[in-house]
């Protein structure tokens, strides 16, 4: 979605600090936080996009002054009302005041948390499409704005790149808020700083974004 989230390349945000000291966690609620949500029983299967979408709809305010794992909280807490698993209220008191929703999954059992915070998901899809574009051939990232969720930069958005590699079929992430699919074709492209910033003049910077087929365009 085109929001506060997609910050690559805006002004006013001064420079990103890269000697930041290299820690996960910052405090001891944001891995319990996150266990929490990794081991948890969802009551419709969500997907990672959805999941995007929604904490991209986090007002900028909040968004920009909050942590991570709490925007985190808040998209989780988003979901589950909207799910029906929860209500405003009880959120606000910190525990169930009703029985679960009919249909709703029983909780995990705990011997198998361990297992459910190590798995990982995989999106490669076999499709009958052939690739419409080849490594070397020049491409242009279209101007197109997202009322949902993208993986389309703002800032790589009608500059012209080069295609590194053909990556295979992957989920569709703007298809992919409420569904596994479809899939479609998956290029890294190679953007020059100067052809993306002009105040990177003279520097030989180049950017590497990997983007679907839906995004691009022959330059």
């Amino acid at each position: 979605m085109d929001g506060i989230h997609d910050l690559g390349g805006r002004l006013g945000f001064g420079p990103i600090d890269v000697h930041e000291p290299e820690e996960q966690f910052h405090h001891d609620w944001e891995e319990r936080t996150l266990a929490i949500i990794r081991a948890m029983t969802r009551p419709i299967p969500w997907s990672i996009d959805w999941f995007r979408y929604v904490r991209e709809l986090i007002e900028p305010v909040d968004y920009l002054s909050r942590p991570y794992y709490d925007q985190w909280l808040q998209t989780y807490a988003a979901m589950m009302i909207d799910a029906g698993a929860a209500s405003v209220e009880e959120f606000a008191a910190g525990q169930s005041l009703t029985a679960p929703r009919a249909g709703m999954p029983a909780p995990m059992a705990p011997r198998d948390v361990a297992a459910a915070t190590t798995r990982l998901s995989r999106f490669e899809r076999a499709i009958d499409a052939e690739p419409a574009f080849a490594v070397s051939d020049r491409v242009r990232a279209k101007r197109e704005s997202a009322t949902g969720h993208t993986r389309l930069p703002g800032y790589a958005r009608g500059r012209t790149g080069t295609v590194e590699a053909v990556r295979g079929a992957f989920v569709f992430p703007d298809t992919n808020m409420t569904d596994d699919g479809p899939a479609k074709s998956l290029y890294t492209v190679r953007f020059a700083a100067t052809e993306l910033w002009p105040e990177a003049a003279g520097r030989p910077d180049s950017v590497f974004v990997d983007l679907w087929e839906s995004y691009l365009e022959r330059a």
